[in-house]
């Protein structure tokens, strides 16, 4: 940690020189042709970004070498040291600027609207009211915001917006040239609708202090044959400027706080409706697994095993994205049924738990009263499982409300989607981090409290049962 540090006060050509390598970062999520693994080696990352990087690199003296980050979180990483720059379709923006260096542009685009073929409305003016989807944090949102009436949706990848845009979830994308070209207009019920919404740049991104190191970049991106590498990897035609951006610097304030509490709602909805899926279709497996035939058992234990072994994010991208062409949910409801599924498999084993937790005596003593297995079930077993069941269920209900945070991957912006939205629009972490966190102890406190209530309770009944 030490050496870091004194390593980080070096200045930045000097730094990188001792290095003996450009450390230079970008996220593998977005895909060709900015930087991707070769599909012929895929030890080895291709990419037009990757052939300006070892450029660079050489024209510096040293070699390059790659780190993945998260696109949204580039910039904190770059201002903590994690690496020397940032190279992955970083847009200039003044927002920023105020923030980091930022080099001569290695690449102009044209923001591009991309709609249904045939689709009436051809301009974002006329998208009042409609659904248009772009990347979080990039200047298409920062442009959509800006366009009264319009409902934003934001994605993490570049192919998922065009997905949403063929099955109707959306209107319009959009994205830089770019993109469009390579994930939007190679399919052939998409058509563009506006060439030229606005125009930017990508530029490279350095720390505050390494000036010595900017004008290393600036003059070794002049250097570089960097025709040959848009010739190489077709990328789309260049407009001849750049319309500048106006500045506009968000503050975290009282509009700010809204828009949590709307994201904090948002988090209660899905994860309450979610675990009211969840209970019944855990209960529903925990009686098939003890008392069902040979299939129901069977089937239920698959159930449970397969949604305990597997990822609930991947649960989420399956029931959103994989069938979509079959199912055709949105957003808000396949968050909800795909955490209602995953919960369900644990809820099954609390249910199961609580039942055999149950003395034998009882289903005895059922029996002998002439009470039928629908009956005594229905009457003597489960009301005693459901109240043993209720305190692990309440801090399941906790756990949903954080794991709630999932649903941002299937647009859906609740509480830390916002929270990571803000934060990249007012420069800083710190603060909408500790509302964050505020809002879900707020949230989760009270449900703790009510699970050592309930637990205290059934202790206080189970003892009183002993002293009988």
């Amino acid at each position: 940690m030490i050496a870091l540090a004194l390593l980080l006060a070096v200045p930045g050509l000097a730094r990188v020189q001792a290095q003996g390598e450009l450390r230079w970062a970008g996220d593998l999520q977005g895909g060709e042709p900015y930087v991707f693994r070769d599909p012929v080696d895929p030890s080895r990352l291709t990419g037009f970004e990757v052939d300006i990087a070892r450029e660079l690199a050489a024209k510096l003296g040293v070699r390059e070498r790659f780190i993945q980050n998260d696109w949204q979180n580039l910039v904190p990483s770059l201002e903590r040291g994690d690496f020397d720059i940032i190279l992955n379709g970083l847009e200039d923006t003044p927002a920023l600027r105020g923030r980091i260096l930022l080099s001569r542009p290695y690449f102009r685009f044209s923001e591009q609207l991309v709609v249904r073929r045939g689709f009436a409305l051809r301009s974002l003016d006329q998208l009042k009211g409609h659904r248009v989807g772009t990347l979080a944090s990039s200047l298409a949102h920062l442009l959509l915001r800006r366009q009264p009436g319009v409902q934003v949706v934001l994605y993490t990848g570049q192919e998922e917006p065009y997905q949403d845009l063929q099955n109707g979830r959306t209107d319009a994308v959009l994205l830089d040239s770019v993109i469009a070209a390579r994930y939007g207009l190679t399919k052939p019920d998409l058509e563009l609708a506006d060439a030229d919404v606005a125009r930017g740049a990508y530029v490279v991104g350095l720390r505050k202090g390494d000036d010595d190191l900017l004008a290393a970049v600036n003059t070794a991106l002049g250097q570089i044959d960097l025709e040959g590498i848009y010739q190489k990897w077709s990328l789309p035609p260049q407009p001849r400027e750049v319309q500048e951006v106006p500045a506009q610097q968000t503050r975290f304030d009282f509009a700010q706080v809204t828009l949590f509490l709307q994201g904090a709602w948002m988090t209660l909805v899905v994860s309450l409706l979610a675990m009211a899926l969840a209970v019944p279709l855990g209960l529903l497996l925990a009686l098939a697994r003890m008392y069902g035939g040979p299939a129901p058992r069977l089937l239920a234990h698959a159930y449970v095993e397969i949604f305990r072994g597997t990822p609930v994010l991947l649960q989420l991208y399956i029931l959103y994205y994989g069938l979509a062409p079959v199912v055709h949910l949105n957003a808000l409801s396949a968050a909800i049924i795909g955490l209602g599924l995953n919960y369900g498999a644990y809820e099954a084993e609390v249910h199961r738990a609580a039942m055999q937790a149950i003395p034998v005596g009882q289903s005895e003593a059922a029996a002998a009263l002439g009470l039928s297995r629908i009956q005594s079930l229905r009457l003597v077993l489960l009301p005693q499982a459901l109240r043993t069941a209720l305190p692990a269920m309440t801090n399941d209900l906790i756990a949903l409300l954080k794991d709630s945070s999932l649903v941002s991957v299937i647009t859906v912006v609740e509480l830390t989607k916002q929270m990571t939205i803000t934060a990249v629009d007012v420069r800083s972490w710190a603060l909408p981090g500790l509302l964050c966190g505020a809002l879900y102890f707020a949230m989760s406190y009270p449900l703790a409290r009510l699970a050592a209530r309930l637990e205290a309770a059934l202790e206080g009944e189970a003892e009183e049962v002993a002293l009988a």
